[in-house]
């Protein structure tokens, strides 16, 4: 049997792996998907980047924010997956390039 900590990387490096996937399918960006969480936006590249993980509540508004449930997460599909749909609109893609624009002039 393996270590816990074999195994947990081996989870840990499949979530990371799926999260990437599903939020590049949408075609969002990290620093955008972590405003849209309201956290700091560095948030989702943390996860990422495997230096930090979600909470379980954390988990639940990233699959809310991708709009699939935790199960449509973890199920692998080969190909494009059709059944995620867009999780913003170009119109919020836009207020929210606008945001980041407008904090970005602040520092």
């Amino acid at each position: 049997m393996q270590s816990k900590e074999t195994i947990v990387d081996c989870y840990k490096q499949e979530f990371i792996d799926r999260l990437r996937f599903l939020r590049n399918e949408q075609h969002i960006s990290a620093r955008e998907m972590s405003i849209v969480l309201g956290q700091n936006v560095n948030y989702i590249n943390l996860i990422e980047n495997g230096k930090r993980l979600p909470s379980m509540q954390g988990f639940f508004l990233i699959c809310e924010c991708l709009q699939i449930t935790p199960s449509q997460f973890f199920a692998k599909t080969e190909g494009k997956n059709d059944s995620v749909p867009e999780v913003l609109s170009q119109e919020q893609k836009e207020c929210i390039a606008a945001l980041i624009h407008a904090f970005n002039g602040k520092k």
